[in-house]
């Protein structure tokens, strides 16, 4: 069964970094996509960037392009996210979602997994 485990949320200043995982067991194929999404309270998710594993597919959310590298481990099916030159505005719960197949993107709907939400605060 499909498993995904996030982590490495936290508080950090305006400017500052964090990185997130996620990491996936129980697959079944070695083609899928995993993306990373964000929501705060009273706004609908919003995509920030997706990885397609097979091809190396990339999208970023255009609030994060020049900000935040999306990157993968494939030794040990780790996606991470690492996010520089933070802003208030990131902040959020960040969700790892999952899906199988070959497009990158960042519609929600194509996400059928989900791990459990990390917090990110930036803050003065």
């Amino acid at each position: 069964q499909l498993q995904l485990v996030e982590s490495g949320g936290g508080s950090v200043q305006p400017g500052g970094s964090l990185r997130l995982s996620c990491s996936a067991s129980g697959l079944t194929l070695d083609y899928y996509a995993i993306a990373w999404f964000r929501q705060v309270p009273g706004k609908e998710r919003e995509g920030v960037s997706c990885l397609s594993v097979s091809n190396n597919l990339i999208e970023y959310a255009d609030s994060v392009k020049g900000r935040f590298s999306i990157y993968r481990d494939d030794a040990n099916n780790t996606v991470y996210l690492q996010m520089n030159s933070l802003k208030p505005e990131d902040t959020g719960v960040y969700y790892c979602a999952f899906r199988y197949g070959r497009i990158a993107t960042l519609n929600a709907e194509h996400f059928p997994s989900w791990g459990q939400g990390t917090q990110v605060t930036v803050s003065s």
